[in-house]
C-alpha cells in the first residue's frame, strides 16, 4: 500500500514538472515574438507615428501671451512659407554701424554740387526764407498825469527775411494841444546771430530843440522765461554816449486777456546838459499794461507808469521846472500787421 502511494506521488510530480515545462517555453516565444516585432519595425526604417496633440484638453487661458518678448524673437530667420495668413509686423532693426559716416552732402556726387545747391536754395525759400513785411505799434497811447494830458507812440517794424533784415523804429511824445516835444526815427540792419537773437547797427535821428544824430549798435531778442529785450548803446555826433535798455513780458490771463510788465533804464557816460541828461543812471520807468485781444491784431489796453529822474539828471529836471517822478495812467491800442 505504502509503495502504491509513493508510485502515485512521484507520477504527479513528474507529471507537474512536464507541465511547468511546457509553460515555460510559451512565454519565452511570446517574448521572442514581440522582439521579432519590433526588429522588423527597426528594419524597415519607420519611426512610430506621433499622436496629434489633444487642443482641446489645453488651457490657453492660463497661458501668459503677454510675457512673450518678441523683441528677442528673430523673425527673420523664420522661413516664413508664402501665404502665410499672419506673418507678423516687420521689426524695426537699429541703424548699421556705418551710417552717418559718409560726406555731409553724399547726393553731390550723384547729382552734382550744381544742381544740388539749386534744390537747397529752393527748399530754403519754401520753407520760409522769403523777405516779409511786419509793423507794430507796440505803445500808441495817452497819457494822463496830474494837470497835464500827452501822447506817446512807439513803433518798430521790419522788412526782410529771416536772418537779415531792415529795421526802423520811431519813438515821440508830446502835450496834447502843442507841439511834439521829442521824436526819434531809427534806421538799421539786422542780423541774426543766435536763434531769436539779432544784432543791430545804424543810425538814429532825434528831433526837437537840438537835432541830434547817433549812431547805434544793438541787439533785440528773446530772453529765457519769454523777456522781449532791446538795448542799444548810442554815439551822437557830439561825441557822448548813451544808452537803453527795454524789458518786456506778456504774461495771459486768458487767451485774449494779456497782462504786459514793462521796464526800460536810460544811461550815459557823461553830461549833455542841453538834452537835460546827467550822467550815470539818467531814467528809470516801470509800468504794466492790461490789454485785450479783440483780434490778434488789434488789442486796445489800459496802464499805469512810473519814471523816475536819478542823479544830476534828477537835478537838471528840476532845474527846468520839470517833475523828477511823475505817475501816467494810460490808456491806448496796440496793433500790428
Amino acid at each position: 500500500m505504502i509503495a502504491r502511494i509513493t508510485f502515485a506521488a512521484a507520477a504527479l510530480s513528474l507529471l507537474g514538472w512536464s507541465v511547468s515545462a511546457v509553460a515555460q517555453d510559451h512565454s519565452a516565444h511570446q517574448s521572442e515574438e514581440a522582439l521579432r516585432a519590433e526588429s522588423h519595425e527597426a528594419h524597415q526604417g519607420h519611426a512610430p507615428e506621433p499622436s496629434e496633440p489633444d487642443h482641446s484638453t489645453m488651457n490657453h487661458d492660463a497661458m501668459n501671451h503677454g510675457s512673450m518678448n518678441h523683441a528677442d524673437m528673430n523673425h527673420a530667420e523664420m522661413n516664413h512659407e508664402p501665404g502665410d495668413p499672419s506673418p507678423g509686423p516687420t521689426m524695426e532693426t537699429p541703424a548699421p554701424p556705418e551710417a552717418g559716416s559718409g560726406p555731409p552732402r553724399a547726393a553731390d556726387a550723384i547729382w552734382g554740387a550744381a544742381a544740388m545747391q539749386a534744390a537747397r536754395d529752393e527748399l530754403r525759400r519754401t520753407h520760409g526764407d522769403f523777405a516779409t513785411f511786419w509793423f507794430q505799434a507796440d505803445r500808441f497811447e495817452a497819457q494822463f498825469s496830474q494837470g497835464s494830458e500827452s501822447y506817446l507812440w512807439d513803433l518798430q517794424g521790419y522788412y526782410g527775411g529771416p536772418t537779415r533784415r531792415f529795421w526802423f523804429k520811431s519813438e515821440g511824445e508830446g502835450a496834447f494841444g502843442g507841439d511834439i516835444e521829442e521824436a526819434g526815427l531809427q534806421a538799421l540792419y539786422s542780423a541774426a546771430i543766435d536763434p531769436f537773437w539779432d544784432v543791430q547797427a545804424g543810425v538814429r535821428q532825434d528831433f526837437g530843440e537840438h537835432d541830434t544824430t547817433y549812431g547805434v549798435l544793438g541787439v533785440q531778442g528773446l530772453a529765457p522765461y519769454m523777456f522781449e529785450i532791446d538795448a542799444a548803446v548810442f554815439l551822437s555826433h557830439r561825441g557822448d554816449i548813451t544808452a537803453k535798455v527795454e524789458a518786456e513780458l506778456d504774461q495771459r490771463i486768458t487767451q485774449r486777456l494779456i497782462i504786459q510788465p514793462r521796464a526800460e533804464v536810460q544811461l550815459a557816460a557823461q553830461d549833455v546838459p542841453e538834452l537835460g541828461i546827467g550822467a550815470g543812471l539818467d531814467e528809470v520807468e516801470a509800468g504794466v499794461r492790461l490789454r485785450y485781444e479783440i483780434t490778434r491784431e488789434f488789442a486796445p489796453y489800459i496802464g499805469v507808469e512810473q519814471s523816475w529822474r536819478t542823479g544830476r539828471s534828477a537835478r537838471l529836471a528840476r532845474a527846468a521846472g520839470e517833475d523828477s517822478s511823475v505817475t501816467h495812467y494810460v490808456v491806448g491800442v496796440r496793433f500790428w500787421f
